[in-house]
């Protein structure tokens, strides 16, 4: 088991997905880990499936088409079970072979694309589920180590530019542009990739929520190589 999960007070780790989907976040733990080492052959499924765009979501019908070996049909049988395991849970999970997603290049001082450290956000009680089974995995990072980007003095100074309206609707324009979910980690920061084949539930930002939502972003992808990942 990696030192680096079992070191850090932000992630909580658990042995079922039972444990995982009910032990409540508290303190500064805003990520869960259901920490496996997947037997399988993955990469099998990426090389079948076919890209129709830089981000495929693949369903179970897809995965069910495809003629696979013995470690292929069991790589097949874990996603399936994952899925069918969040979709009893309640949640709507998707799976995905990805190429890239799209970059933000409408301005040069923020980002606001999932590679940038971002929060997800929700009007209502939920949170975050992934799980990365092939190709680069995501990193995640404690709120104590970034500095939500619209706090930065030089970039506040120029969102206010670029909002040029009434200084009371500023937040709203942050918050309505999603300025206010990324952050910048600080110089001495140490992300911690949530690695291959673990299942992880982080803590969204919501009205109820009892713990700082959790600040992760996507990897760069591998050239020559696709990411198989569910998420929800």
């Amino acid at each position: 088991m990696s030192n680096t999960f079992s070191d850090s007070d932000q992630i909580g780790l658990v042995a079922t997905f039972s444990d995982l989907v009910n032990t409540d976040f508290k303190g500064e733990t805003n990520a869960l880990c259901w920490y496996r080492n997947l037997e399988g052959d993955f990469a099998a499924i990426v090389h079948q499936l076919q890209l129709k765009e830089n981000c495929t979501e693949v369903f179970p019908e897809d995965l069910l088409a495809l003629q696979l070996s013995e470690q292929g049909n069991r790589a097949r049988e874990i996603i399936l079970k994952d899925f069918q395991l969040l979709t009893d849970f309640g949640a709507s999970p998707t799976l995905n072979v990805l190429k890239c997603y799209e970059r933000d290049e409408e301005f040069d001082f923020i980002a606001t694309d999932v590679y940038s450290f971002h929060v997800d956000r929700s009007p209502i009680a939920t949170d975050t589920f992934l799980c990365t089974y092939h190709g680069a995995a995501s990193d995640i990072i404690a709120n104590s180590q970034a500095e939500q980007k619209v706090l930065i003095p030089e970039i506040r100074e120029k969102l206010a530019a670029i909002h040029n309206g009434p200084a009371a609707e500023f937040e709203d324009f942050l918050k309505e542009n999603y300025f206010d979910l990324h952050y910048q980690a600080q110089p001495h920061a140490s992300p911690i990739n949530v690695g291959v084949g673990h299942l992880w539930r982080l803590a969204v930002d919501h009205p109820t929520q009892q713990v700082l939502p959790c600040i992760h972003r996507a990897p760069l992808e591998k050239e020559g190589e696709y990411r198989l990942l569910l998420i929800c």
